[in-house]
């Protein structure tokens, strides 16, 4: 398995890795990328990096962005999505996505690496502790979705 950066040629890839991945954590119904969104933010306006790993073949993908600590004073990683084709799973592929994003951020002196994991996805969360992450269990994840977002601007608070 390779780890490759993602170009504008790989765009029906990414989009198949978010579908599948937003039918594993039944979601599906909420995805709304399109390949020019993926064009737009990922490609020309470089909002986010998109990772694939392929063997003879893409069998996955990670997009990821960077954020920024106060605490730490540094900006950070935030691993949005990871996603790995079932009959890939359990092969290591995971653990050099890690080592990848790991390197990623000690050469650039990156204060963290982020990420959120839906609670019932117990093969992840072992994993995720398996290499040293630490769960945030005194934070809970908020989201403003498009609606609300116009909600507050129409001033419908």
């Amino acid at each position: 398995m390779q780890i490759v950066k993602a170009t504008l040629k790989d765009i029906d890839w990414i989009v198949y890795f978010i579908k599948e991945l937003a039918v594993y954590e039944k979601m599906q119904d909420e995805v709304l990328v399109t390949k020019d969104l993926i064009k737009k933010w990922i490609f020309e306006e470089k909002k986010a990096e998109v990772i694939l790993l392929v063997k003879d073949k893409p069998i996955g993908f990670v997009l990821y962005f960077n954020n920024y600590s106060t605490f730490v004073g540094k900006p950070g990683i935030y691993l949005e999505d990871i996603y790995i084709e079932p009959s890939e799973r359990g092969k290591g592929y995971g653990k050099e996505v890690f080592k990848y994003l790991a390197k990623t951020a000690y050469e650039n002196d990156y204060g963290r690496i982020e990420w959120s994991c839906l609670n019932w996805n117990k093969p992840s969360v072992d994993f995720y502790l398996s290499i040293g992450a630490k769960p945030m269990d005194e934070w809970t994840v908020f989201r403003l979705d498009k609606k609300s977002i116009t909600k507050i601007l129409e001033g419908d608070l």
